[in-house]
């Protein structure tokens, strides 16, 4: 994988974990370098950005560990996008990454082509967030 593919990956998850990138400013960075989706890990606290030919970008996130609530509460994760999406005076990733995890969300994949984002709880249950237009 080229330097400035890595460089960009690890620019919007420093972005995104130190507030000085939004969401679709990261996605609009990851997929103008050629990357599909990524997907994140609150298990391992790691997150890994996929390109279509089959290279993957893995790293650890700075995220504070927390335990993932045993029941998926999809109504929560839904209501955590919602006010992650008004972005408030109080938003941080962080701050979003612990109240989906408490609600079960043990991980989330983003893709870029499908405009979605998964919400996957510990037993597989689903969430599925679409872009806004």
């Amino acid at each position: 994988m080229e330097m400035s593919s890595i460089a960009v990956a690890e620019g919007c998850l420093a972005g995104a974990h130190d507030g000085t990138m939004s969401f679709p400013q990261v996605v609009g960075a990851l997929a103008g370098a050629g990357f599909e989706s990524y997907a994140v890990d609150f298990r391992r606290n790691t997150t890994i950005w996929y390109r279509p030919d089959g290279e993957s970008l893995l790293r650890d996130t700075p995220l504070t560990p927390g335990d993932v609530a045993a029941a998926f509460d999809a109504a929560g994760v839904a209501a955590a996008v919602r006010a992650a999406q008004a972005g408030g005076p109080d938003y941080s990733y962080q701050g979003f990454c612990d109240s989906v995890r408490a609600c079960g969300c043990a991980g989330y994949l983003v893709s870029f082509p499908g405009r979605r984002v998964v919400y996957h709880g510990r037993t597989a249950e689903t969430h599925v967030e679409h872009f806004p237009s």
